[in-house]
């Protein structure tokens, strides 16, 4: 331990966790003598089916601590995660505290760090999707400027971060004061391409759906403002419904368990049986990192409100319909590789329709899968 770097990396949803395998594997293979790294997970998200299952499949070490905060209120929530965030970061003192994108665990892991003067590391910082009515915009913006170092997987990304004060010729020695930028590619495709070929001789999730390759449409809807507005979710499963038959293509819906049980509340009886009456829309239970994998390099094309899924969608060349007014990816959608539709039925089955007769692009916007490497690399450097 005496002269190495300690992070302490703060996770709190599923995505986090695949985000900290690629980290935790960039460390165990090239920096294992050089950073020792302790994982805290808040409970954000914590049950056996929904974050241990991770930790196994993508080989991520157990956390260290886990809060076991559970869902409840925003205020609640991150009131509790920094509460008991404080106390892990007084008793381990790291050199830095790593958060990733845009969670509450990671409002929480910047306000607890800020306040008590550590060193802040963000990873995903600079994303942008100028819509202050979304939370997760609030918590990256204020991880952002409390950070030290902030990684951003793209130029847009450094270009926002710019725009917002920050100097891209900042100098060491960084702080909270003076931080530094950096262009370093999306952390998740160093997972995509590591895991991609593997994935596919472990996932049977094809077979047991009877999905076959190109003849399906993944979706997955998770967001708040979908989920919880009947108007909008009745506007979507109906877009669903129609490509369904009217085009004679499948759906798979990995839905939470929560959205599951807001399906039945929100949707008008015409609209839930009209679904649930459907076979070719198949709505199952959330799936592993690695059957995501394989519905999205063998899917038609993608719909969905999630940022990390449209990506992925883009890693493998696969157009998305983006259920969503704007999004904090905006290369996916200047390329043309995606479509901002929101909620609206028309334009979704537009959108779909565009898709089958166009091909889009997919220029290498998200680096060359090393990021991992690259912010273990920086914060050597840096310490």
């Amino acid at each position: 331990m005496n002269g190495m770097i300690k992070i302490l990396t703060i996770i709190g949803a599923r995505p986090q966790i695949i985000k900290a395998a690629a980290l935790s594997r960039a460390i165990k293979n090239h920096f294992a003598d050089k950073i020792h790294e302790v994982i805290v997970h808040t409970g954000q998200h914590y049950d056996d089916n929904m974050s241990k299952v991770f930790f196994d499949e993508m080989n991520v070490p157990n956390p260290d601590y886990n809060l076991g905060v559970g869902s409840g209120s925003h205020g609640k929530q991150t009131a509790l995660m920094i509460e008991k965030t404080e106390e892990v970061i007084l008793h381990e003192r790291p050199d830095f505290v790593v958060l990733f994108g845009d969670t509450n665990s990671t409002l929480a892991g910047s306000v607890a760090a800020a306040k008590l003067h550590f060193p802040i590391i963000h990873i995903e910082a600079g994303l942008r999707s100028f819509n202050k009515s979304m939370p997760e915009e609030i918590n990256r913006i204020v991880c952002d400027h409390t950070s030290t170092l902030l990684f951003t997987p793209t130029k847009t990304g450094l270009n926002n971060l710019v725009r917002e004060g920050f100097n891209p010729s900042s100098k060491p020695p960084y702080s909270q004061d003076n931080p530094g930028i950096f262009h370093c590619g999306d952390i998740m495709l160093d997972n995509s391409l590591y895991f991609a070929d593997f994935a596919e001789s472990k996932s049977k999730i094809l077979e047991n759906n009877r999905l076959e390759k190109g003849q399906f449409i993944l979706a997955t809807i998770h967001r708040d403002n979908n989920t919880d507005i009947p108007e909008r979710l009745n506007s979507i499963f109906q877009a669903i419904h129609e490509i369904s038959v009217g085009e004679n293509i499948d759906f798979i819906l990995p839905l939470h368990p929560r959205t599951t049980k807001i399906l039945r509340q929100n949707l008008t009886d015409k609209v839930f049986r009209t679904i649930t009456d459907n076979p070719k829309i198949k709505i199952i239970s959330p799936v592993s990192f690695f059957d995501t994998l394989v519905l999205e390099k063998n899917c038609r094309m993608v719909m969905t409100d999630s940022g990390g899924v449209q990506k992925e969608a883009y890693f493998f060349k696969k157009p998305a319909i983006i259920l969503r007014a704007e999004t904090e990816w905006v290369e996916i959608v200047e390329y043309g590789a995606g479509i901002c539709t929101d909620a609206g039925i028309e334009n979704i089955i537009k959108a779909y329709r565009y898709f089958t007769w166009h091909e889009p692009v997919f220029p290498p916007v998200f680096g060359d899968g090393r990021a991992a490497e690259f912010i273990c690399r920086q914060i050597l450097l840096r310490h």
